[in-house]
């Protein structure tokens, strides 16, 4: 499920940088060749808290207590709002030193556009961010409905279901886990289930203590895959990726949300490798259900629609849509972004608050020209809240389209990046 670090990747990792051509302070000589002219961002929301009650499977797998969270179940926390805003007044600098706005501008709804999934906890982000991002702008935050519901732009629904899609969709995600299919999927997380079900201390569960039927869904494998129109691709219960899943995320959440690691870690001492490990559950059980290229294809289609759209707009400056990782992971892989494994971070594809940022620069030429970046706080920007600015910017990962080349300022042809959205948007029509 993993590939293993570039060469590239391993020197940020040891500290060194992958921003220095990327989406930060770029040098004069490049500002001085390439104008940019807008910027489009798919942002996941930040920190919120998880379904971790008492009464909850998740509350009585383990006989310790979980974080008092800020904020009602699935909502954004107070942390998550402050950094947040950080990663806004980050945003802030970038635009006004890359000269896509001047300080302290006040925009105008054809050139800024910033829409939410009808869910509090992005509803909360987007306001957070556009108050870091332009704190005077007076930043309409548009969504669809009251809270809490599922905007069908950012819902990961089917909308194509057929027995032929069906049967062309379970064909790749049984590839993931290779001969064994799902089961090969669930033996390979085999280690990280040991390390979760051990901090959990799930023997002392009142689970454990009640005889509870629900346990055996951890020694469960066989996992089962429910593809339904006009529903999210999901997990049957009762298998330990399904069941664990909701673990891992807890524990990634209180992770970013503790400052003392052992509490966070219920009294066991991790290392940042045993944190990379737990999260690895919650990664796969994400990939499984909307990476496959049909899946993912299918899903990612009213956003790949409306980033295109927003990307074709004359007057558009700067978009920001705030979903969940779900899009963005379904969104990459549909436009055909390589594999990658992120660095600095516990959550290796799409970590808590990260954004897909596709850049539009017209060039030299008079031709246009784009970047793609994966904008994200590293584990320690996280749990340090550590304000971030050009000479503290966030973790800045480029991203790679398969087959397409990129020119010598690391810039891709925007007619190139136009085209990548053009082949998900014909695949979708083409879905069975």
């Amino acid at each position: 499920m993993r590939n293993i670090f570039t060469a590239l990747a391993a020197l940020l990792i040891l500290g060194g940088s992958l921003t220095a051509e990327a989406q930060q302070r770029r040098p004069q000589d490049f500002k001085d060749r390439y104008k940019l002219k807008e910027a489009v961002v798919l942002s996941r929301h930040n920190i919120r808290s998880p379904l971790s009650d008492s009464k909850s499977a998740l509350g009585r797998m383990t006989p310790h207590e979980w974080n008092d969270w800020t904020a009602a179940k699935s909502e954004l926390t107070l942390r998550g709002g402050v950094l947040e805003t950080q990663m806004g007044q980050y945003f802030r600098k970038w635009a006004v030193d890359a000269g896509l706005f001047p300080e302290n501008y006040v925009p105008t709804a054809d050139d800024l556009n910033v829409i939410a999934n009808s869910m509090q906890r992005c509803i909360a982000t987007a306001q957070y961010f556009s108050s870091g991002f332009m704190p005077v702008g007076g930043v309409e935050v548009r969504h669809r409905y009251t809270p809490s519901k599922m905007d069908p732009l950012f819902n990961p629904q089917l909308t194509k279901v057929s027995p032929e899609f069906v049967e062309l969709a379970m064909a790749q995600i049984n590839a993931m886990g290779g001969k064994k299919g799902l089961r090969g999927v669930n033996e390979a997380l085999k280690p990280d289930y040991d390390l979760m079900t051990g901090v959990l201390d799930v023997k002392d569960s009142p689970m454990a203590k009640a005889s509870d039927p629900y346990l055996k869904a951890i020694d469960n494998y066989d996992t089962e895959i429910v593809l339904e129109k006009f529903k999210e691709p999901a997990m049957k219960p009762g298998s330990a990726l399904k069941e664990l899943n909701s673990a891992s995320d807890a524990f990634i959440l209180q992770y970013y949300e503790q400052p003392d690691t052992l509490k966070a870690a219920f009294g066991h001492k991790l290392t940042r490798a045993d944190w990379e490990r737990l999260a690895h559950v919650k990664d796969t059980y994400q990939d499984v259900l909307f990476t496959a290229p049909a899946v993912a294809t299918n899903v990612a289609y009213p956003l790949v629609q409306y980033m295109y759209d927003e990307l074709r707009s004359p007057d558009r400056r700067f978009t920001f849509l705030v979903g969940h990782d779900s899009n963005l992971s379904a969104v990459a892989t549909a436009l055909g972004v390589e594999e990658y494994e992120l660095p600095n971070a516990i959550e290796k594809k799409t970590p808590i608050g990260s954004k897909i940022v596709i850049e539009k620069f017209e060039g030299p030429d008079g031709k246009e020209y784009a970047d793609i970046n994966i904008v994200y706080q590293s584990v320690d920007q996280l749990r340090d809240m550590q304000l971030l600015d050009l000479d503290n910017p966030p973790m800045i990962y480029p991203l790679s389209l398969k087959g397409v080349e990129k020119n010598a300022d690391g810039l891709y042809d925007m007619a190139d990046v136009m085209g990548a959205f053009e082949r998900a948007i014909a695949a979708y029509q083409a879905l069975p």
